[in-house]
């Protein structure tokens, strides 16, 4: 960013971003009338384009190396100023040049760094688009089986899309304080899916329950109506908020992350929630009394034991036997699940991370096809060269001999580094900037490299007794310090989540033992997931079954972001589950029979809604762009350990052998008015090992 600021303003006539509109013939060659009318064309009228500081032709006079060897291929050097947004708009205009000036068999392409984050933005929309055509109708079909009638499998749909189209009017709204991108819109629409489904169902399973419940007493009445939705609202509905403000609090902690991408995955993604969560506590009420019965009346058709007695439930039901079965053997269980996770999370302690920006799945856009050809007769990293800065000790912008002399050291340097191509010098009264042209792609581990060379061994002699100060800038610098700060501020994020979540369920739970359970398996799910994408994507092992190509590293910011998002949305199942078991706990004050009966009655909401969490999430396996594909993966791997391990194996075995202990929480922290749960021996459990 420092090198951006300087080049903006202390070295304006210099630019701040080096793209290149390529150009290229199979039957014509640079020396042809032809191709020499199209370049003079296109050089003409880039100078033209507002936001162009400069524009440097293969046939001006200080040109090097601009045409290949073979002069099939030509490259006409341009320079940008301005911040992403102005820059963005720049390549566009440059590109409507590029299509008209293109004949004759002369093809012409802007490639660069911006040309190809707008291309990449297209090839994410696209995929996007897939994704929604894959996993709506899967999703709508589990809806339909688990709900039985099209009027109640449509009413989640209907609330998901609600909720996703307030999100996008408010952050069209938000737009001019941040830049929202196809990877944002892509994330929100996973995310507004996702706990919209989730959300309904568990409010439209309960709402149905308790009609049922209501008619065995009293008939089917509006009065019935009205009393489901008013006992739905007090309990799904209450833990549905809950579950919404952890969720919203987790992702709202990515804005102390000193990076704009994740400060509008903060914004974007917790505007999603809150607003979905606004129309499943809004909307969805609302539609569940104007259609009652038609709704309610399905419980008493499809699932029979629904209207049995609550004593019966936990032996009645697969679910029920389910949880019995693990509570004879809770510490067997536990150790299980546990070592499962476990083994599950080992890839993460040889993790690599790295920046890969999608340069590959936008190989046939404009962008895309220019870079192909750099790469192929010029340089690899042509497409976005390593700006280096070089100004006084002082860290001003001032050129003086130290700073000149500097200057030619560390050109002659760089150039002798078998990973640079070529190396450009400008000076201005600021400093002197060098520009260096990697042989390797930007976003490669070798182009990380030089940087790191750079930046750690050749700046640090030339600062030394008062020499130059010298900045590394660039699409791979900038990727760099991201990564940087990303890794840093991480653990700060983790407490942040942590705590809030922990304060969140003490205050829902009213209780300390049973966050702190929550919490740990939490982590232990979060860290499998990740685990397996490091054994999936950068070891390579799903490259063939997956379609795509490995790096060898991760996204460096896939675990931050994948941990805050699944640390809230898990927590859902955590919620819902628990505070189910709370209700029948308090009602029997068994622990054993609480537990099957709360499995029972919760198992199959939370199923579907887990079902749809998986097919929303994995339909973004089937993207082009490498880091969908990752985050759908993690999200959807991790939901389905979540759902199947984490739920409904370990909660309900800890929880038989932590006993009514789960419900304890210390006198202090008891609200105000309320008595707190006293501790109590734990029941014996029958545990054959």
């Amino acid at each position: 960013m420092r090198v951006e600021e300087l080049l903006n303003h202390d070295f304006a006539g210099l630019g701040s971003e080096d793209d290149a509109v390529v150009l290229f013939s199979n039957k014509h060659v640079a020396s042809e009338h032809i191709y020499h009318d199209v370049i003079s064309g296109v050089v003409s009228a880039m100078r033209h384009v507002n936001g162009v500081k400069g524009v440097l032709g293969p046939y001006d006079r200080n040109a090097v190396g601009q045409i290949s060897s073979d002069e099939h291929a030509a490259v006409i050097a341009v320079t940008l100023s301005g911040n992403t947004g102005q820059r963005l708009a720049s390549t566009n205009h440059m590109q409507r040049i590029a299509d008209k000036r293109a004949r004759g068999g002369v093809h012409v392409w802007v490639t660069g760094y911006s040309p190809t984050a707008r291309d990449i933005d297209s090839v994410a929309s696209s995929d996007v688009e897939r994704a929604e055509s894959i996993g709506l109708p899967v999703a709508f079909v589990i809806l339909l089986v688990t709900l039985g009638t099209l009027p109640a499998a449509l009413l989640p749909l209907g609330v998901a899309g609600a909720g996703l189209l307030l999100t996008y009017g408010l952050l069209s709204i938000l737009a001019p304080l941040f830049h929202p991108d196809s990877l944002l819109i892509a994330l929100v629409t996973m995310i507004g899916l996702g706990i919209g489904l989730d959300y309904s169902l568990f409010i439209i399973g309960r709402f149905r329950e308790e009609f049922a419940s209501q008619e065995r007493q009293a008939g089917a009445s509006v009065d019935a109506v009205a009393v489901a939705m008013a006992k739905s609202m007090a309990t799904s509905g209450r833990t549905v908020a809950v579950s919404g403000m952890i969720v919203a609090s987790s992702l709202a902690s990515l804005c102390i992350i000193r990076s704009p991408l994740f400060f509008e995955i903060a914004v974007g993604a917790t505007v999603a929630v809150v607003c979905t969560l606004a129309a499943a506590l809004t909307l969805l009420p609302a539609l569940l009394l104007l259609l009652g019965q038609r709704i309610g009346g399905v419980s008493l058709r499809r699932w029979r034991w629904e209207t049995r007695g609550r004593k019966d439930v936990s032996r009645a039901t697969v679910w029920g036997k389910w949880a019995l079965a693990i509570m004879r053997t809770p510490r067997s269980a536990t150790v299980g699940a546990i070592s499962v996770l476990v083994v599950s999370a080992l890839p993460v302690l040889g993790i690599h991370y790295g920046i890969n920006i999608g340069v590959l799945a936008a190989s046939h856009t404009d962008a895309g096809e220019g870079e192909r050809i750099l790469a192929r007769s010029f340089a690899a990293g042509a497409m976005a060269p390593m700006q280096i800065v070089m100004i006084d000790h002082r860290g001003e912008p001032h050129s003086d001999s130290r700073v000149v002399s500097g200057a030619q050291m560390l050109r002659r340097a760089i150039e002798s580094n078998s990973g640079i191509a070529g190396v450009a010098e400008s000076r201005a009264r600021s400093g002197v900037v060098l520009t260096a042209v990697s042989s390797a792609p930007i976003d490669s581990m070798a182009a990380s490299n030089i940087v790191h060379y750079v930046r750690g061994v050749l700046a640090p002699r030339l600062h030394a007794d008062g020499g130059p100060t010298v900045l590394v800038g660039g699409a791979t610098a900038q990727e760099m310090d991201f990564s940087n700060v990303m890794r840093s501020e991480f653990p700060v994020v983790l407490t942040l989540i942590l705590s809030i979540s922990l304060i969140l369920l003490m205050i829902s739970f009213r209780s300390l033992v049973l966050p702190v359970k929550a919490i740990m398996i939490n982590l232990l799910v979060t860290s499998a997931a990740i685990g397996i994408v490091v054994f999936v994507f950068q070891d390579r092992h799903g490259e063939r079954l997956l379609g795509f190509s490995s790096p060898g590293f991760i996204q460096a910011y896939l675990p931050t972001m994948v941990f805050a998002l699944l640390f809230g949305l898990s927590m859902d199942y955590e919620v819902f589950l628990v505070h189910r078991i709370y209700e029948e706990w308090r009602r029997s004050k068994d622990i054993r029979s609480a537990i099957a009966t709360g499995v029972a009655r919760s198992a199959r909401s939370i199923s579907a809604a887990a079902a749809i969490m998986i097919v929303v999430f994995g339909s973004f396996v089937a993207a082009n762009l490498l880091e969908l594909k990752e985050i759908g993966f993690a999200l959807a791997v991790a939901i389905a350990l979540d759902a199947t391990l984490a739920r409904f194996v370990l909660v309900p075995a800890v929880m038989c052998l932590l006993g009514a202990r789960s419900w304890w929480l210390p006198t202090y922290l008891a609200p105000v008015g309320t008595k707190p749960n006293r501790e109590q021996p734990p029941l014996e459990v029958n545990d054959d090992r």
